[in-house]
């Protein structure tokens, strides 16, 4: 027992001590990267006010949403804050300005974090096609994947394609270089990650796993996640010459043998850090390889943050 308590005294030093680093770290550098002022009235459109024929989809900053359709998993204040990682539905996040959403399903086509249930997969693409009949020039990217020990979704590929066919953009490498005017009236880049299934080929209407990568760190530990999404993202080629997307998640992970198991009140201990993190990218070098940045709980300062750094890119300040 005294053992137990002596671990967990430390691991709360060992959090102290990295949230007062980043906190240190921002205090002393702050976050003034190229756009960090930019304010856009109007989230829901904000492709659109940025200029469609000018923004590139290599340079744009996404910003994402992990786990994000957890809004109303498991059963309220019971299962529910062990596996919410957002509070937005869907279509509330993507009127904030999200515009990368990562979803998780099981074979009966059920959102699923875990064990933990959600509503069917239709909720989703409901909402999606609700917020693109609203507007006119905003690109998704849906990533979809089946949830580790899950079985796939039988012929889900062949749901994705009925449900979606109108808005799909083609699997195709010359994507990248292509300005969203040029992908026009076309909505959304589709990745399908099935466990077991056949991935989508070149030329699909759905995209393959390969152009979604990403280097997951579990740790609660903010500092430690910080560092390790730098490092990770260092290691990427540039945006110009890089064909696949590369996401920095900017969250940290309950970890069972702690006492704080609910999503929350951990990812709070690296949520305020995310224009730091931009900041630091720039100052460090590595300002032309951030693409996609996604949160836990996101909110308007978050996708401001993103939105003001591809508008940098677009006017050469970066």
């Amino acid at each position: 027992m005294g053992a137990e308590v002596s671990k967990q005294v430390g691991r709360r030093k060992a959090i102290d001590t990295q949230k007062k680093s980043l906190c240190d770290l921002k205090e002393k550098n702050g976050c003034n990267f190229p756009g960090y002022d930019y304010h856009v009235q109007d989230r829901k459109n904000w492709m659109s006010t940025l200029a469609p024929e000018k923004l590139h989809v290599n340079q744009i900053v996404w910003p994402g949403t992990h786990d994000s359709a957890t809004n109303e998993i498991g059963i309220p204040f019971i299962s529910r804050p062990f596996a919410q990682c957002q509070s937005l539905s869907i279509y509330q996040q993507l009127v904030t300005g999200v515009r990368v959403l990562d979803i998780r399903v099981q074979e009966d086509r059920r959102v699923c974090h875990g064990i933990l249930l959600c509503y069917h997969v239709d909720v989703v693409i409901n909402d999606v096609k609700k917020f693109l009949s609203e507007t006119h020039s905003e690109i998704i990217i849906l990533e979809i994947r089946t949830e580790f020990g899950h079985d796939d979704p039988p012929d889900f590929d062949k749901y994705l394609e009925a449900e979606l066919g109108e808005f799909l953009i083609h699997q195709d490498d010359n994507v990248f270089n292509k300005t969203i005017a040029e992908l026009l009236p076309k909505r959304i880049i589709c990745i399908w990650k099935p466990g077991k299934s056949p991935q989508p080929r070149q030329g699909s209407p759905l995209w393959s796993s390969c152009y979604l990568k990403d280097n997951w760190l579990d740790t609660d530990l903010p500092e430690k996640k910080f560092e390790s999404n730098m490092k990770y993202l260092s290691e990427q080629p540039p945006i110009t010459s890089r064909k696949f997307f590369y996401r920095v998640e900017n969250t940290v992970t309950p970890q069972a043998d702690n006492p704080v198991l609910w999503v929350k009140p951990v990812t709070e201990r690296i949520h305020p850090y995310a224009r730091l993190f931009i900041m630091e990218c720039i100052s460090r070098g590595y300002g032309d390889r951030i693409q996609i940045f996604s949160s836990d709980f996101i909110d308007e300062d978050f996708v401001d943050a993103c939105i003001g750094l591809t508008n940098a890119r677009i006017e050469g300040k970066l």
